[in-house]
């Protein structure tokens, strides 16, 4: 699985620190979550391993699973191959049922085995012979089995979905208004596998206007089909070009379906239709322009405090994030509405690590913006719980909490000069122990966050009052951990550290006392 795609984060295109702007951090977040590769296996390929739809009978083994040494897969696939080779060659009486049962052999293959045999599919040459059983006017159930082989064989490796470019322009128009539900949702499958892929097999679909027709499909109410349109474009559209993500959302009819279905849609399509929501608002602004004047933000909100569903919570926090960057109207739509807090307070409290990281990061935007919504979190129940997770959460997840940390205690921030402190947060976190887990991130060999350290370290060490930051950094070994970047590589960091140690911890330091 090669998936550049990139992914489910509005974070900018480099993570901006205390006291910037959170709407920066949005770009780098989607590319940075499209690399990880457990998460990308769950949801950017999937094999299909049941019918679509009960509106064809198609026939299913009754173990559809099995453990099958791989040698006799293989060569079951191989003379499949060859068996459906000859049907499609065969022009006598029966010639259509004799395709459907050579493709359904072929199929069946494709799809009980954990590790399908499609390399020996391809090496037999499935491919053209699939593309043959695609043509206009076949019979639904031949059309059906054909995409069923070709959604399977696009669930595998790089070289092996490649492989299926000769069938996508028919993939495409089985997608339109002509087809039966049920060859046009198993056709959006194999279209969304892939999709999956990588950039460049995004680029040929979106080239050969598999966009709209996927669209169409969401926007209708006809059972699984809308789950599974929902799926191939949330792959679609993730980018890096934000082009296709702004080409949805113009498209009519898209965003009263967003809110119809994420309205009164079951956990499951309500997750689909929340990854679309992810990549839109992670990737266009006009996207996100449209989504937060909606009604989303409200429901994004409910459905975050109450839901416990893992796979809903996650895209709904990342929506949430991205919505509430940069845009103080988002955050007081979900701020004042009393869910999002509430929502957040129980995912940092999950015994779940991502969704704490994922609540953290959402917290970490609203943190970047207005006093105002400075105060609430800095008064809400999340405080306690953040300052906990510092020092004893896993790197990641201390990492964004610093994020939110940082933010409370500085004033939005405008061009590149020093953040106004807000004194009463910086003494009182201070006060509760925050200053050892800022120190060591600084600590620690992550670049970005050896900055976010140094960065409340220059805080502590200039806002404190009476003079007392110098101690307390020294007496939590920070001048230690500064002197660690005396001469290290990166340029930022060393002047970085290098100034705060000559400026507070110099010859003179400690005369006084």
């Amino acid at each position: 699985m090669s998936d550049d795609g990139q992914s489910p984060y509005k974070r900018g295109p480099n993570k901006h620190s205390v006291g910037n702007v959170a709407a920066h951090r949005r770009r780098q977040h989607a590319v940075t979550v499209g690399k990880e590769r457990r998460e990308a296996l769950m949801r950017t390929k999937r094999l299909c391993r049941v019918r679509v739809s009960a509106d064809i009978t198609i026939p299913l083994d009754s173990d559809m699973v099995i453990n099958e040494d791989q040698s006799v897969l293989e060569a079951q696939t191989s003379s499949a191959v060859e068996e459906l080779k000859l049907a499609i060659a065969y022009q006598g009486k029966g010639a259509t049922q004799k395709r459907v049962n050579a493709l359904c052999q072929l199929r069946n293959l494709l799809s009980r085995s954990e590790f399908p045999p499609i390399e020996a599919a391809l090496k037999a040459g499935a491919i053209d012979l699939l593309v043959q059983c695609l043509s206009f006017g076949s019979p639904d159930q031949q059309l059906l089995e054909a995409a069923w082989c070709l959604t399977n064989i696009a669930a595998g490796e790089p070289e092996e979905t490649k492989a299926l470019l000769p069938a996508i322009p028919l993939l495409i128009a089985h997608i339109g208004e002509n087809s039966s539900l049920p060859v046009a949702e198993q056709c959006a499958w194999a279209l969304g596998n892939v999709a999956g892929e990588g950039d460049e097999l995004r680029k040929l679909l979106l080239l050969q206007g598999a966009l709209p027709p996927l669209a169409r499909m969401m926007v209708l109410d006809k059972g699984s089909s809308v789950r599974t349109a929902a799926w191939a474009l949330s792959n679609l559209i993730k980018g890096p070009d934000p082009r296709a993500a702004t080409e949805l959302i113009k498209i009519n009819g898209i965003l009263d379906a967003i809110i119809r279905h994420f309205r009164k849609a079951d956990e499951e399509l309500a997750t689909e239709i929340a990854w679309v929501v992810v990549y839109l608002s992670a990737l266009s602004d006009v996207a996100t322009s449209m989504l937060v004047k909606s009604d989303l933000l409200q429901l994004l909100a409910e459905r975050l405090s109450a839901s416990n569903n893992l796979q809903l919570l996650i895209p709904v926090l990342r929506s949430l994030g991205n919505l509430v960057a940069g845009d103080n109207y988002a955050t007081n739509v979900v701020l004042v509405a009393g869910h999002g807090i509430t929502g957040l307070v129980k995912c940092l409290k999950s015994e779940h690590r991502v969704l704490k990281k994922e609540a953290a990061w959402v917290l970490s935007n609203i943190a970047a913006g207005s006093i105002e919504h400075k105060q609430l979190i800095y008064s809400s129940e999340a405080l306690p719980l953040l300052l906990r997770l510092l020092s004893t959460a896993p790197f990641d997840i201390r990492k964004e909490v610093a994020y939110v940390l940082g933010n409370l205690c500085v004033t939005p921030s405008e061009g590149a000069g020093r953040p106004q402190l807000i004194l009463e947060h910086l003494v009182s976190l201070v006060g509760q122990g925050c200053l050892p887990g800022f120190i060591d991130l600084v600590r620690s060999a992550d670049i970005e966050a050896a900055r976010l350290g140094l960065q409340f370290i220059e805080l502590v060490l200039r806002g404190m009052p009476n003079g007392k930051g110098p101690k307390l950094v020294e007496i939590e070994d920070g001048i230690d951990a500064m002197e660690r970047f005396q001469f290290h590589e990166n340029d930022d960091l060393r002047i970085m550290a290098n100034e705060l140690v000559d400026r507070y911890f110099g010859e003179d330091y400690g005369l006084d006392e």
